[in-house]
């Protein structure tokens, strides 16, 4: 790699970065990253239960933590959990809430590309929606092999967020035809900046033409993972967060490409 490539790749991290701290402020508001209801929660208890097995107090890393919606809900599963996000405004709300709760859950400020932690220290990773924004996932999937200890489980929830399939581009022309008839599409979650940003840096990212389950397998076998399994049955998660979406925005999440990939090392 070229001097140029890695301050390139420095600033973009760094943009990155910058973007989610913007985004804290209004992160739980939104469905699909905090979590509005039983059936939902439930559906994400049972999601982490089929692929990662009973807690019982085995050390966790959540990465891209967030504000802690995933590390609390792994904490509820009795799981250790240490949750790592590089955004401290993300992280705040994160340790408000594990205050708020009463829980021990350890928040750290780190790179999910090079944690810092020992190598063999946990017995699972979890990451949601974290792979489409990796710089390099080949070595973030390396530094992840190099944590977990032998026998341990990866598992990511993600997806393909730029290549809308059949449906969703009919969607699409659907909100269009409306807006033609005087009907406004419904508004975006976000403002026009920041999905200006967001566009900006997907762009730029390794997976900037999708993050499609099969490159990334492709990408944890070279980094030493085995017994690789790609779920794509996310029905129970989809179907809770269309009770808290717009009726479009609904359908056209159900019918992304969307899935769970869980690796053992």
């Amino acid at each position: 790699m070229s001097d140029a490539d890695t301050l390139s790749n420095f600033d973009l991290r760094e943009e990155i970065k910058e973007y989610w701290g913007m985004r804290a402020e209004t992160f739980d508001s939104q469905p699909g990253h905090e979590i509005f209801s039983t059936q939902e929660h439930t559906a994400w208890k049972n999601l982490f239960k089929k692929h990662l097995g009973p807690g019982n107090s085995r050390r966790v890393l959540d990465l891209a933590s967030g504000t802690g919606v995933i590390s609390h809900l792994l904490d509820d599963l009795n799981f250790n959990v240490t949750g790592m996000d590089w955004a401290e405004p993300m992280l705040a709300k994160a340790r408000e809430k594990a205050k708020t709760r009463g829980r021990a859950i350890r928040f750290l400020l780190g790179d999910a590309e090079r944690t810092m932690e020992p190598s063999g220290s946990y017995d699972a990773i979890t990451c949601r929606h974290l792979v489409w924004t990796l710089v390099d996932p080949a070595s973030a999937f390396a530094e992840w092999h190099r944590v977990l200890k032998p026998e341990g489980r990866l598992l990511i929830v993600d997806g393909d967020f730029v290549n809308p399939g059949w449906f969703a581009r009919l969607l699409a022309t659907v909100s269009k035809t409306r807006a033609l008839f005087g009907n406004q599409p419904e508004a975006e979650a976000k403002p026009a900046s920041m999905m200006e940003t967001h566009r900006n840096i997907l762009s730029r990212v390794h997976f900037s033409n999708g993050a499609k389950a099969e490159a990334v397998v492709d990408l944890l076998r070279d980094a030493g993972f085995r017994q690789i399994v790609v779920d794509t049955d996310l029905k129970a998660v989809h179907r809770a967060q269309r009770r808290h979406l717009p009726f479009f925005k609904g359908l056209e999440r159900a019918t992304q490409h969307r899935y769970a990939i869980c690796a053992l090392k």
